[in-house]
């Protein structure tokens, strides 16, 4: 028999068992703090005297075509943002592909090689600080071209921070593997397969992480000023154009570049991890 002073368990419902989950969980603070974010901007837009849009106008007045739409092409450069954002990524991706290929190619041999590293050090380090629209003029020059100087401004701006890391990554392995292969006499292939790369592989994975946000930011900056195309010349060509939404289709382009961004940073980070892992998910 039960007793009386017993309580009775509480039944838990299906709704209090989905808000405990940890999909909810993980989701729960950035929701509550971009929502709060977006209030707030929708407040302060109403009472200021140039006409800044909050975040309801903007969608309303890029919803067609700019988001409903993102593919259509009337010709030259009236495109969509999804067609633009498919030219910036392309240009990203040769870039990027050139930066990380030669950049962890430079960061071996340098890392490898004491007297490299110490003489290049000095030139790496003044030239990973120029700005990447320093770039443009000279490669408009080398190139003659807006579309292969582009690349090229994504290329030099994201190849520093590979050959570094990459470098960086070769100095930090301990003696002791080097010692043990030196030992077991390792030809010099096994030893860059089984001991070099692995050791070196989280260090490369963050050059090429930071590598890829210099790179998107680069091709920004550069098809602002000189390209046939692109999500930077959309935001140009709208402030050029003026008009009643002229600000709202840069504040989209804005928030879809920055979308991206995050994009290609978790999926280098993603292959990062893969990698150092040894191929386990």
């Amino acid at each position: 028999m039960t007793s009386i002073s017993q309580r009775p368990r509480s039944i838990r419902r299906p709704g209090s068992r989905i808000l405990r989950s940890p999909f909810v969980s993980a989701i729960k603070a950035p929701v509550v703090c971009i929502g709060a974010t977006l209030i707030l901007w929708q407040f302060l837009a109403q009472f200021n005297a140039e006409g800044f849009p909050g975040p309801i106008q903007v969608i309303s007045q890029t919803w067609d075509p700019y988001i409903i739409k993102p593919f259509y092409d009337d010709g030259g450069t009236s495109k969509g943002l999804g067609l633009q954002l498919l030219i910036s990524l392309q240009r990203v991706a040769v870039g990027y592909a050139l930066a990380a290929i030669i950049g962890i190619a430079a960061g071996l041999t340098i890392g490898l090689n004491r007297y490299l590293r110490r003489g290049f050090d000095p030139l790496i380090q003044v030239l990973r600080t120029v700005p990447p629209l320093a770039w443009l003029p000279i490669s408009l020059l080398l190139f003659q071209q807006a579309d292969t100087a582009a690349i090229f401004v994504i290329f030099i701006t994201a190849v520093w921070p590979i050959i570094i890391n990459t470098a960086v990554g070769i100095s930090e392995i301990p003696q002791d593997y080097t010692n043990v292969a030196r030992v077991l006499r390792l030809r010099k292939r096994s030893y860059l397969r089984d001991i070099l790369m692995p050791a070196t592989a989280p260090y490369v994975f963050t050059g090429l992480r930071i590598a890829i946000g210099l790179a998107w930011l680069a091709i920004v900056a550069a098809e602002m000023l000189k390209a046939d195309g692109g999500i930077g010349f959309f935001i140009w060509d709208a402030y050029n154009a003026g008009g009643d939404t002229s600000t709202s289709q840069i504040i989209l382009a804005i928030v879809v570049i920055g979308l991206v961004g995050l994009a290609l940073d978790r999926l280098v980070g993603a292959v990062g991890a893969v990698v150092a892992n040894g191929g386990r998910s």
